[in-house]
């Protein structure tokens, strides 16, 4: 998928813009010259610098808005991003009652089945890099993840 600069450079320029807005809330330090609100303005003068470029950028090319890839035409391609999409929301929604553990095994090896890895493969791999995550985020980074099922366990 290819977007034009000029569409993406104005979807740019109005982040950056909001940005800008929201920083003019932010509380001021008494007895400063500046306060929390300067290292992200500094950020939304930066992408709306940048923004600007691309706009004009994207106005000289006039190419066309949207132009998508040949792979968004395979069925098969389609229903991969789907499914991606669909996992996600499927750990959203069950991984409180489940856990993290077994959610993200049961999704790593389904993934790893549609995208065609074997089962001898995916299994292992699967509960492999489901231990190393809750091991990173629950045990080095003090993360709470959801224990669900596994509570009595952990």
């Amino acid at each position: 998928m290819r977007l034009n600069d000029a569409l993406l450079g104005a979807v740019l320029l109005g982040f950056a813009g909001w940005v800008w807005w929201l920083t003019t809330f932010f509380p001021a330090f008494p007895g400063q010259d500046y306060g929390p609100n300067l290292f992200p303005r500094i950020l939304a003068a930066g992408i709306g610098f940048c923004a600007f470029l691309l706009v004009l950028r994207g106005l000289r090319e006039r190419a066309p808005a949207l132009t998508l890839a040949p792979w968004t035409r395979d069925p098969a391609r389609l229903l991969s991003v789907v499914l991606m999409l669909g996992a996600v929301v499927f750990y959203i929604l069950a991984a409180d009652s489940l856990g993290f553990i077994p959610t993200a095994f049961l999704l790593l090896t389904a993934l790893f089945l549609w995208f065609r890895t074997r089962v001898l493969v995916a299994l292992p791999v699967a509960a492999g890099v489901t231990f190393l995550v809750h091991w990173f985020f629950a045990g080095l980074m003090r993360v709470p993840l959801p224990r669900g099922l596994m509570d009595p366990f952990l």
